[in-house]
């Protein structure tokens, strides 16, 4: 089993809004490794996928739920699938329309409340799935809308992903010929695609 965990004596360093500006696959891909933080809880994102102007997307057209995707970049943007599960999104691209799910994150903190969360004791079926993490972290649609940086925080903290793999990205019906998921090889925390 392949962990990511946090290196003794690193340091975190927040990442800044200018991040969140650049192309939305670039993002995605450079978001591999980074520590997600909300309300106390932390994990090292091992898997992403990249949402612009694609059929697939909710930005292929404009609307109330989707003009934050258009209108700001380093910001959450938290929607319900199925009518029971949140997905945590971020905002990119300054020019242009865009977002990355994170699709699972390695739990680095608090494991006993996140399996308690999760009603599971497998450790890595707590937060391997948007679902799953949101629900796990207790995120929820009353972060959609928020600035980076404040109830929710991305750090970089030094960590390099060696190898990254590409895929379609899952659930979807459009779109499959974009390899836009990306994700930390032979990481346990990945989700499991059927």
């Amino acid at each position: 089993m392949k962990f990511l965990l946090i290196k003794k004596g690193s340091s975190l360093k927040q990442l800044s809004k200018s991040f969140f500006a650049r192309d939305t696959i670039e993002v995605a891909k450079n978001l591999l490794g980074k520590i997600l933080s909300v309300d106390g809880f932390k994990g090292r994102i091992v898997e992403t996928e990249a949402y612009g102007n694609d059929p697939a997307s909710h930005a292929f057209k404009k609307t109330e739920r989707s003009a934050l995707m258009f209108d700001t970049y380093g910001h959450v943007y938290v929607y319900l699938i199925y009518g029971m599960y949140n997905c945590i999104n971020f905002t990119t691209e300054k020019e242009k329309a865009g977002a990355v799910l994170i699709r699972a994150v390695e739990p680095l903190n608090r494991i006993p409340e996140l399996k308690q969360k999760r009603n599971t004791k497998k450790i890595n079926n707590l937060c391997s799935g948007p679902g799953k993490l949101c629900q796990a972290f207790g995120i929820d649609r009353n972060l959609n809308g928020v600035r980076l940086g404040r109830e929710v925080k991305l750090f970089d903290d030094g960590f390099i992903v060696d190898k990254i793999g590409e895929s379609s990205r899952i659930g979807i019906k459009d779109a499959l010929d974009l390899q836009w998921r990306f994700f930390v090889k032979d990481n346990e925390f990945v989700s499991k695609v059927k």
